[in-house]
């Protein structure tokens, strides 16, 4: 089994926590983009981030001075959001840890598929961003199927935490071969199934970090997940698709 989680927008530096343990698999792709990236203007770069005056100046300073190989930072303590604090990774013990190794994937719009341990810089990069590089218009037709080809050679099952952004550059390209099961986190009102982004992203950090304590390796198991009060709902649930409801 493979988990696939988005990124988060807020990236720190990291160097003395935990030691990096490889460079990301897609690194010659990372340069083109990071080359694509330098070529654009300031005012370019603040309208394909869709960020503030300050934000655009910080990852421009980091766009122009960026190592993709030294003073790098384990991604699993790269990302910020909410969903990483729930993971909270830091605190987490060795068996832990070694289960985040084996079965975590972090989806990334720069790096395109990230190892927890693999070495990462602090980039600005969603995946929906329209970035034409290499004649692509956009990060969609960048990575194709390279990411989806990188899971299925790892896995004949893949646990879909991410966003509808980040997993689009997966799902559509996966064989049939391959199960794509996506966790819906919601809550019952008015007749339906409503999601919150926050709550989504709380409970998608709390079910990785719960997989990792109980070393959770089939799609039965994964059913079980009770935290944050959400509980597992068959009748609302489909063959790729596990639904969750907040009591």
């Amino acid at each position: 089994m493979r988990i696939i989680i988005a990124p988060a927008k807020k990236m720190v530096l990291d160097t003395d926590s935990f030691p990096v343990e490889g460079l990301p698999a897609f690194l010659e792709r990372t340069e083109r983009l990071k080359t694509a990236l330098q070529g654009m203007s300031p005012k370019e770069l603040q309208a394909l981030w869709k960020c503030s005056d300050a934000i655009a100046k910080l990852n421009a300073e980091r766009l122009a001075h960026m190592d993709l190989r030294r003073r790098l930072t384990p991604a699993i303590l790269a990302y910020e959001g909410i969903q990483y604090r729930y993971m909270a990774p830091g605190v987490m013990e060795a068996a832990q840890l070694d289960y985040l190794r084996e079965h975590l994937r972090i989806l990334s719009g720069f790096y395109g598929l990230l190892r927890p341990f693999d070495g990462v810089t602090p980039y600005r990069l969603e995946m929906q961003a329209k970035l034409p590089a290499d004649g692509f218009r956009d990060l969609y037709e960048f990575w194709g199927g390279s990411l989806a080809q990188k899971l299925a050679g790892e896995t004949g099952l893949v646990l879909n935490l991410a966003s509808k952004e980040y997993s689009r550059a997966v799902e559509p390209y996966l064989s049939k071969s391959v199960r794509f099961v996506t966790c819906i986190f919601g809550e019952w009102k008015n007749g339906k199934v409503t999601e919150s982004g926050a709550k989504c992203k709380m409970a998608r950090g709390q079910m990785v970090r719960w997989l990792a304590e109980h070393q959770i390796t089939g799609r039965a198991e994964i059913r079980a997940f009770d935290q944050l009060g959400y509980r597992f709902h068959p009748e609302l649930s489909a063959e790729e698709c596990d639904v969750f409801l907040k009591a």
